[in-house]
């Protein structure tokens, strides 16, 4: 199906890279006129301009409320209404092998973006959406909030509570004709990911560590494939669309199969990834086998978190629950 957006409005917020941008441009594609918001000034404005008059960006902070207001009433003024509002802007956060090792110093900022800017961003949308006919509302949630984990628990929790706000949320709102849906993206490489705290490493080891984690999510994965940005701009487009129009209050996992058992369910490959540790001085390097969470259960080597390398790479490892071993 095309055009399947014609003569809609949508506002993406974390528009300009990863999940939001693939949104904006499939809903550029279907024929709706989109506001990218954003934080990245630059990236934001070259988005828009590549598609004329009908995108326009807007600086946005979603943790300040206030700038979610004029958010709102910018696309209602620069293109006469608002359809569609795809909550979709979020931060991760650092990852750690044991709860016990957070001091939770991101928790505020975290949750700031990744929740309240959510439920500002429904309410501000839903102000405008109950007095002209309704509309649909996006939000971005993750399988970290739907699968729970070690790691990385206030990211998980955040989204788990984005979740619950959403069904809330749709039985609030739905005698205004207003549809409340979430989506669930997993193991789909995005800057998010990336912007764990590995700014420690080399640009080369960096490389190196996303390259194996990469491939333990597609271990994990049941089509063992990796997903892409456009995935879950599919997912997007058919929120927004009138495709769904009687679907509120519900969770639509892109993840390839993955909180359906991915990791009980574990194919570990006939060639485990493997990392090398960056050289310090004349010290040798130490090749290191992944382990699968299944094969974690029986080993008696020594857990993550121990002095394998550096720690950076110890928490993101670990925060998929594998261990890193020797040979």
């Amino acid at each position: 199906m095309t055009n399947e957006l014609v003569d809609k409005v949508a506002i993406v917020t974390g528009g300009a890279s990863g999940l939001g941008r693939a949104a904006v441009q499939q809903f550029l594609t279907e024929g709706a006129r989109v506001v990218i918001a954003d934080i990245d000034r630059d990236r934001g404005e070259a988005l828009a301009a590549e598609y004329g008059a009908d995108a326009a960006y807007k600086l946005t902070d979603v943790s300040d409320p206030q700038q979610i207001g004029d958010l709102v009433a910018f696309a209602v003024q620069t293109f006469g209404g608002l359809h569609v509002m795809f909550n979709n802007a979020g931060i991760s956060g650092p990852m750690y092998p044991r709860f016990l090792d957070d001091d939770l110093t991101d928790f505020d900022r975290v949750i700031g973006v990744n929740l309240r800017g959510v439920m500002v961003g429904t309410r501000s949308a839903a102000l405008y959406m109950t007095e002209h006919g309704g509309g649909s509302i996006i939000n971005t949630t993750s399988i970290a909030g739907v699968q729970p984990s070690r790691s990385q628990i206030t990211y998980a929790a955040s989204k788990a509570a984005v979740i619950h706000f959403t069904q809330c949320a749709a039985i609030a709102l739905g005698e205004y004709g207003i549809r409340v849906n979430c989506i669930a993206p997993g193991n789909i490489p995005t800057p998010l990911l990336e912007s764990s705290r590995t700014q420690s490493l080399s640009d080369d080891t960096r490389a190196e560590l996303f390259k194996l984690i990469r491939q333990i999510q597609v271990d994990m994965t049941p089509l063992n494939r990796e997903g892409t940005p456009e995935d879950v701009a599919q997912a997007a487009v058919y929120f927004a669309s009138d495709r769904s129009r009687y679907v509120t209050g519900t969770v639509l996992r892109v993840d390839g199969g993955t909180a359906a058992g991915g990791r009980a369910e574990h194919r570990r490959s006939s060639a485990s990834p493997r990392f090398r540790w960056p050289c310090h001085g004349s010290r040798r390097r130490t090749p290191l086998t992944l382990r699968p969470p299944a094969a974690v259960q029986t080993s008696t080597r020594r857990p993550v978190g121990t002095r394998t390398g550096p720690a950076s790479i110890t928490r993101i490892v670990g925060g998929l629950g594998y261990q890193l071993h020797p040979g």
